[in-house]
């Protein structure tokens, strides 16, 4: 039996340790640890519930635009404000655009090199490589001459030495299956993720102010509008975004979920590893401006992969434990509470130093555990789109069933590590085209003198109850977000987040049940426990975000690099 240890997890957002047991070559258990303190919850406690999206949105500059979305939400909810139409499509178009780009960087740069051996690209043939792109899609950048120019700019990158963020990469390991052409058509798609993220940016700043973190209002957005004004969002900006959502929906058409595809399509013992908890959660977002329930990504529970009978989602039946985390409640430390309940009281009782192994059946972790009528779900894009498919969204059950059929596969292979990547780029390619509905709305509201992106409604605490509960729910693009707030003699008086990645990292609770990480990893085939990236490909499916679920890093003690223990 071998006690395998990697920390930190990289290529994600935070800090994540993962410690498992690996016999004859097979992972046979695993633990997920948050290796920082969340303290986000404490900081604004006592503060104006107005300018907490400020503070919250700063858990993340990855998620960018969603703890704000979620906490506005949350106030507005408390406070019974309804925000106009512009307010609306607004924040819908920032968080779709936002969703766009956070699932296409994630895979090119964050979970490709799982499957893509760089270092091997260089013995592609550059005219079987373009004819492999053209026979793909109709992107425009296919030629031998441009993979050629490539394959140099990657032969020169190589031959420094210098490797950068690639120098400790496994390279060569027996685990990649790729061609090198396929190998070398995903480096150049790297390279052209990276130049295309820049007008993204530009459009979420555009309507929100900047990049990340835009600005956000109890009420609607701060944005100003005035088509005839430089100082304003005018028209010659609203054309850009026009060309900006076309450029988006372009690359994800032609290039990601192609390249998706074709990836997947040589990794097919992928579609039966990682599975997870077999449980799904989704609040559900993007809201219909007018219709409170209707939602572009519907909510819904799962149970045991019956995608055929989706349940409703009620946050009422959320409930954190704090058994197996560095945290305690105030009373009954075995019992489960509602956000609204919720505590943060962090007590570390870890090893020490912190890199020594993991007391794994103790606390371990700073991340809590979530439970869903007391059960474990995975959220996040495939729980989205398995909603979504049950609930007959049309165009998420044609993209499905064009993936699946295209890998030759049925839907039972959504229940894995290739599942949630394949999923990913399914949602991505509907809310593109959706973005389009979104934009041309505003552009007409604009069109016909319709400025107003906010209400001053119950702006004034004068006019607030003395005491008000509130919940703020979004989909982050690793899954469902939720805010609670309680609002006292006009200040918080208790807030409490419940993450995605809380969600999926969390360690087990009283009844032994674990969470969709540890879940994923059991029966994963490791070929060398020296260079684990079997185990790094299911934990990436996920797009772990661990600066959400905890918030503090210890620079000192923290170790830098990954390690394998041998007994």
């Amino acid at each position: 039996m071998t006690r395998m240890v990697i920390d930190p997890v990289t290529r994600i957002e935070g800090h994540l340790r993962i410690e498992a047991e690996v016999d004859n070559g097979v992972l046979r258990k695993a633990w997920a640890s948050g290796t920082m303190f969340r303290g986000i919850e404490t900081i604004v406690k006592d503060r104006d519930p107005r300018d907490v999206w400020y503070f919250v949105q700063r858990i993340c500059s990855v998620c960018t635009g969603v703890h704000a979305i979620a906490s506005v939400r949350a106030v507005e909810n408390a406070l019974g404000i309804t925000i106009p139409e512009n307010g609306l499509l607004i924040r819908n178009l920032i968080e779709g655009m936002q969703l766009i780009h956070d699932h296409v960087m994630h895979f090119y740069h964050l979970h490709a090199l799982d499957w893509v051996d760089i270092t091997a690209a260089l013995n592609a043939d550059v005219k079987k490589a373009s004819l492999l792109q053209e026979s793909i899609s109709d992107w425009p950048k296919s030629n031998p001459r441009y993979f050629q120019e490539v394959k140099d700019k990657l032969k020169a990158f190589i031959g420094s030495g210098q490797l950068g963020i690639f120098a400790h990469g496994y390279w060569g390991h027996s685990a990649y299956k790729l061609p090198p052409e396929v190998n070398l058509i995903a480096v150049a798609h790297y390279i052209n993720a990276l130049e295309w993220q820049k007008s993204v940016a530009r459009f979420i700043a555009l309507l929100g102010g900047r990049h990340p973190c835009p600005n956000f209002l109890v009420g609607g957005m701060a944005t100003a509008i005035n088509p005839d004004s430089d100082q304003a969002l005018n028209a010659s900006r609203i054309l850009m975004m026009r060309e900006t959502l076309q450029e988006a929906q372009d690359f994800v058409e032609k290039v990601y979920f192609p390249d998706v595809l074709a990836i997947a399509s040589f990794y097919p013992e992928w579609t039966k590893l990682g599975e997870g908890v077999g449980n799904f959660l989704a609040c559900g977002d993007f809201p219909a401006f007018g219709k409170k329930d209707e939602l572009f990504m519907p909510g819904g529970v799962i149970w045991k992969r019956k995608i055929d009978n989706v349940k409703d989602f009620d946050q009422k039946n959320v409930s954190e434990y704090v058994t197996r985390s560095w945290y305690t409640y105030s009373d009954d430390q075995a019992k489960a509470k509602h956000p609204f309940d919720g505590e943060t009281n962090p007590k570390y009782t870890g090893p020490n130093p912190p890199y020594d192994f993991l007391d794994v059946d103790g606390k371990y972790s700073w991340i809590k555990a979530p439970r869903y009528e007391d059960k474990p779900v995975e959220v996040g894009p495939l729980a989205r789109v398995l909603i979504a498919y049950g609930r007959g969204h049309k165009q998420i059950r044609e993209l499905v069933d064009k993936g699946t059929k295209q890998l030759g596969v049925g839907n039972a292979a959504l229940f894995s590590t290739l599942g949630r990547t394949l999923a990913r780029s399914v949602e991505t390619v509907a809310v593109a085209d959706k973005m389009w509905e979104w934009y041309d709305k505003f552009v007409a509201n604009v069109s016909a003198g319709n400025f107003v992106t906010a209400t001053m409604e119950k702006w004034e605490p004068r006019t607030w109850p003395a005491e008000a509960l509130g919940v703020g729910l979004a989909e982050a693009p690793r899954g469902a977000l939720g805010h609670w707030i309680k609002i006292k003699n006009g200040k918080v008086d208790r807030y409490q987040i419940v993450v995605s990645t809380t969600w999926n990292a969390s360690p087990p609770d009283p009844k032994g049940q674990i969470g969709a990480y540890e879940a994923a990893l059991v029966g994963t085939p490791v070929a060398d426990p020296a260079k684990p990236v079997e185990v790094l490909r299911t934990i990436h499916s996920f797009d772990p975000c661990i600066a959400c679920a905890v918030h503090v890093y210890d620079a000192v003690h923290q170790k830098s690099e990954a390690e394998v223990i041998m007994p």
